[in-house]
């Protein structure tokens, strides 16, 4: 299950709010209900062509200059309906386009042109995330077999203390999964097994659970029903689980084997190939 992103979902809710225009006492104002009416006319039409394939940047660049028209003819304008005309282009850079170098200066620029509108508010959180999962993409780069996986100290469903580091000498697999996750819940079965024929024999596993605030009995009831002994941290954050965002995880399930010295032997191995690959690790194959 992907994980979904905030940057277009907080840009619609901006434009469906300018639907009900409240402009304030500024200096310059355009008539809201005719920013909101073109705007909404333009956002039909990318639409239009989205669903049509059109996803990138060359293929709608007439769009973006109806954008650039838009704000070149409201230029001087600061009330919340033209703010939402810039958003809704920084929302399409960086959720259609996937530029978040163009996204972050159309946001910045909302900052500094709208800093009192809704959008200008926004921006600041949508920078922050967008800073974290740059981050996150620098660690999920490093995380590859042979390297060293980062540790973490956390406290674990039981409140006692739980690492990599405390493991070392012993094969590890990290499980990033939730309740929730019907592709988690249909490999437990596979890593249940795995657990119970390798664990005497030096196999461990740490289970990062993804489930939402106030599931936490959820959790130590499913692991018990469905045999998972093993330790696992939760925090009830969903996906902004402290440990998912430390490593960039961005879909479930998502798995590292490590070996005795805490390196990466393999990511995402499920299914059939679990129990080989910890047998191998283990050295028994």
């Amino acid at each position: 299950m992907t994980k979904r992103f905030i940057f277009l979902l907080l840009a619609l809710a901006g434009f469906l709010l300018a639907v009900a225009p409240c402009a304030q006492a500024q200096a310059v104002v355009a008539d809201p209900k005719v920013v909101t009416n073109e705007l909404h006319e333009l956002v039909t039409k990318i639409n239009t062509s989205l669903q049509a394939g059109q996803k990138t940047e060359a293929e709608q660049a007439d769009h973006l200059k109806e954008f650039d028209a838009l704000l070149a003819k409201y230029k001087g304008a600061t009330n919340d309906e033209v703010a939402e005309v810039a958003f809704m282009k920084a929302a399409l850079y960086l959720q259609v386009f996937k530029n978040l170098d163009k996204g972050e200066e159309l946001l910045k620029q909302i900052q500094r042109d709208f800093p009192n509108s809704p959008p200008g508010k926004n921006a600041g959180e949508i920078l922050a995330k967008i800073e974290e999962n740059k981050a996150a993409d620098v660690v999920q780069a490093g995380l590859v077999p042979g390297s060293a996986f980062p540790n973490f100290d956390v406290k674990d469903l039981d409140d006692k203390p739980l690492s990599v580091a405390g493991y070392k000498g012993k094969v590890v697999m990290i499980d990033f999964w939730a309740t929730w996750c019907g592709p988690c819940v249909g490999e437990v079965p596979n890593v249940a097994a795995a657990y119970k024929k390798y664990h005497d024999k030096g196999f461990e596993i740490i289970g990062i659970s993804l489930d939402r605030d106030g599931d936490k009995d959820k959790v130590l009831s499913f692991t018990k029903d469905h045999a998972m002994p093993w330790h696992q941290y939760y925090d009830g954050l969903f996906w902004q689980n402290k440990l998912a965002v430390k490593y960039g995880i961005n879909s479930i399930p998502s798995t590292f084997l490590l070996d005795r010295e805490g390196k990466i032997i393999a990511r995402d191995v499920r299914g059939p190939a679990l129990e080989p690959a910890v047998a191998k690790a283990l050295g028994l194959d």
